[in-house]
């Protein structure tokens, strides 16, 4: 769906407004618990050694090259001293170390971000793993078979029947996208309860290269995740901190300039990064507008969704002087929302959001904080967001947060929500605290890893012939047939016992 809300006065005026895709949705769905990872200070890396990891783009001997990264360093907005880089790129802040970028390491520093977020938010709540019917994980850049989904499953020893999706590629927006989607199954299954853990993987995603415009991303993204529970049962309203209003999704991928803004590629050296390009704020800001147009319909005031008609629809028709020079009505959106989690993708994207919605410093201070303090940590950095203002005592009952934000594709989304009371937990992303360290460690892939030495020997040892039979030859039709039958086997008797208990 587009743009979906749960008021019918919003379903009503959104129609109006011209909205195609809008539906109703009668089922309220609930934020009951938000945690978001804070990366042990053992990550933490000060300038100098950033600049040893990234030699090849600050010692340059081109001072284009080094130069435009000294800037970018100095402008970006996020801080130079102790940001967290995962273990598989810091370790190259000693001279000679190469980087790590095996799947090994990618998919640990995986279970460090999202384990501990979920450990966190089930343990906040007092749930179980069990208790989760639903669950979304989407990270763009890193997806592994098995999926990041999958790892958090065999972690917790979720139920089999669990819902699963894992969404990959969908840059900096799939947070919010995620929300939607869970929104979505929600009104299909009742009496759910969902997990949302939103991240992205650095370690085999750090650029080597020397290109420009691949190495921003070095500068902006950092190491963050974010773990979200979502219910749609009654008797989760009492404990519910906020409900979700409305969602809206905009996608501009059918224009070429808006699909290769944001880009994955080798460069001239064969590195792979993602290359930003030169047209992504104008990009950007056709998205917002086209966002917030169908968002204005269902969230704005009536009396400021009258302006819009007459001056950009009405008035502009009307006016015999160029194009060019009629100036737009923009909605003020402060009647309409009290708190902005806006995605820290950098600070000139900040900038923007600040001069064209007509906002202020202090409506910008929960993302600078965020961008600041943490990078630009993708799907996640809205939480982080949403984080400082509960910290800091911002969010009181009724009122309404607005998440939006940008990725590639390229798309824009926005998610509403209306706090249920007042919301002043102080989050541990926000405090000298450090997380409590994750006790059981659950990768598995390296080749032989668990195996034992005799296990090995008869590995090293097996025949061709034995190995195939034991995958496709009668061997494993043998083990099929007998997995099959004990598990028909167990049903039944699991069935007759409950019969019996009847």
């Amino acid at each position: 769906m587009a743009t979906t809300t749960s008021e019918l006065k919003s379903y009503l005026t959104g129609k109006m407004g011209g909205v195609r895709r809008l539906s109703y949705f009668k089922t309220p769905v609930y934020l009951i618990g938000l945690h978001c990872f804070k990366p042990p200070e053992t990550w933490a890396v000060t300038f100098e050694e950033l600049q040893e990891i990234g030699k090849k783009q600050h010692y340059h001997p081109d001072p284009k090259i080094s130069s435009f990264n000294e800037k970018m360093a100095n402008n970006c907005g996020v801080r130079k001293e102790g940001t967290y880089v995962p273990p598989g790129i810091s370790r190259s802040k000693v001279p000679g170390v190469p980087k790590d970028t095996t799947m090994k390491a990618a998919r640990e520093e995986a279970e460090e971000v999202m384990f501990t977020s979920v450990r966190a938010v089930l343990s906040e709540k007092g749930l179980k793993p069990k208790d989760v019917d639903m669950i979304v994980v989407n990270c763009s850049l890193f997806n592994p078979t098995p999926s990041l989904a999958a790892m958090i499953i065999n972690h917790f020893k979720m139920r089999s029947d669990v819902i699963v999706y894992n969404l990959g590629g969908m840059g900096c927006s799939a947070g919010v996208i995620s929300i939607s989607l869970v929104n979505e199954l929600m009104q299909c299954h009742k009496n759910c309860r969902a997990l949302v853990v939103s991240t992205e993987n650095i370690t085999q995603n750090y650029y080597n290269g020397t290109n420009r415009s691949m190495s921003i991303p070095n500068h902006l993204f950092k190491v963050g995740g974010a773990a979200v529970l979502l219910s749609n049962k009654a008797k989760d309203r009492r404990k519910a901190k906020y409900k979700l209003l409305h969602t809206v999704r905009t996608h501009h991928g059918a224009q070429d300039d808006s699909y290769e803004c944001v880009f994955q590629q080798e460069d001239n050296e064969g590195f792979v990064g993602v290359k930003l390009d030169k047209t992504l704020m104008k990009i950007a800001g056709s998205a917002l507008t086209k966002n917030i147009e169908k968002l204005g319909t269902v969230a704005l005031p009536l009396s400021e969704q009258l302006k819009y008609l007459w001056v950009n629809h009405i008035k502009r028709k009307r006016s015999k002087g160029p194009s060019e020079s009629f100036k737009p009505y923009v909605p003020n959106f402060k009647k309409a929302f009290d708190h902005f989690c806006i995605h820290a993708g950098g600070r000139g994207v900040l900038d923007a959001m600040i001069e064209n919605l007509s906002l202020t410093e202090d409506h910008l201070k929960p993302s600078r904080q965020t961008l600041w303090q943490y990078g630009n940590t993708s799907s996640s950095s809205i939480w982080y967001e949403l984080a400082w203002m509960e910290t800091n005592g911002r969010v009181k009952k009724n009122d309404v947060v607005w998440q939006i934000a940008f990725g590639s594709g390229f798309k824009c989304n926005s998610a509403v929500w209306k706090s249920m009371k007042n919301n002043s937990k102080v989050h541990l992303c926000w405090t000298t605290d450090p997380e409590e360290p994750l006790l059981h460690r659950s990768y598995k892939g390296s080749f032989f890893e668990d195996e034992d030495e005799a296990t090995r020997a008869d590995h090293e040892v097996e025949t061709a012939e034995e190995l195939f039979d034991s995958h496709m030859g009668c061997d494993a039709m043998k083990s099929f047939t007998k997995s099959f039958t004990k598990s028909r086997a167990r049903r039944l008797k699991e069935d007759a016992l409950l019969k019996k208990g009847k």
